[in-house]
């Protein structure tokens, strides 16, 4: 990669994360790496800005051997700045909905903890103990807690009025966040639905079983003939999270 002015030359860290390093991978994943650098570092090729916070960084998608991969460039200050904002600090000051991260700072922290060194490992230990100790856990479970009862009220209010497919919709809104929240509260960060299962069985826990929770993902005991039916069964497991996961 190197030879083909893909990596700098002397990077503080450069890792491997994503779907293959967790053992989810399949014949068609893509190879998801990070480089860091101490200060912007520009390949010789040409890189898409993708935003983070209120800047931007680069990425890069090539492929070697037939496999995609996708090297995102990162400095360490932008590490900095996206840990910051979930500090223990931070988190206890915000008001409102709470800490605001948006779908790349959240990936970016997820895949930190995850991540598997190819260069430097010390840097990403140290990167990654400080994401441990931070209040990111945290953050997730609120979002995802907050969003959930949002979907209840509104599956709720859709009752009321006869829009049972709306209703239907919104519930099963619910319980993707009031699991992702349940999850974030055992460590397992992510938030792509399509790794749902594999997050849940990752942990061990008592609030929900995985059977409970995948007929209800998969609508096993859906009747289109009485949809609220379904409704009502999901949304007390909702309320059940909430009332259970703990900050």
């Amino acid at each position: 990669m190197r030879g083909q002015g893909l990596l700098p030359a002397e990077p503080l860290c450069i890792f491997q994360a994503g779907s293959i390093v967790r053992g989810w991978g399949n014949p068609t994943s893509d190879v998801d790496l990070f480089v860091i650098t101490d200060g912007a570092w520009s390949a010789s090729v040409d890189t898409a800005p993708i935003p983070l916070g209120a800047g931007f960084f680069q990425a890069v998608e090539a492929y070697l051997d037939g496999t995609r991969c996708d090297i995102r460039l990162l400095t360490d200050d932008q590490i900095d700045a996206v840990l910051a904002k979930v500090s223990h600090e931070a988190f206890e000051s915000a008001v409102g909905e709470g800490v605001q991260l948006d779908r790349q700072e959240t990936v970016l922290l997820e895949w930190l903890r995850h991540g598997v060194a190819v260069e430097n490992a010390e840097w990403l230990k140290r990167r990654a103990d400080q994401l441990t100790s931070s209040a990111f856990g945290a953050v997730l479970v609120q979002r995802g807690l907050n969003y959930a009862d949002s979907r209840v009220e509104d599956a709720v209010g859709q009752m009321s009025v006869g829009d049972l497919e709306s209703a239907v919709l919104s519930a099963h809104g619910a319980l993707g966040y009031a699991v992702d929240a349940l999850l974030a509260s055992y460590g397992e960060y992510g938030q792509n639905p399509k790794w749902r299962a594999r997050r849940f069985r990752a942990v061990t826990q008592s609030v929900l079983s995985f059977d409970a929770y995948w007929a209800l993902e998969t609508m096993q005991t859906f009747d289109p003939a009485d949809p609220a039916a379904w409704v009502d069964e999901v949304l007390p497991v909702c309320r059940k999270i909430s009332m259970e996961v703990v900050l």
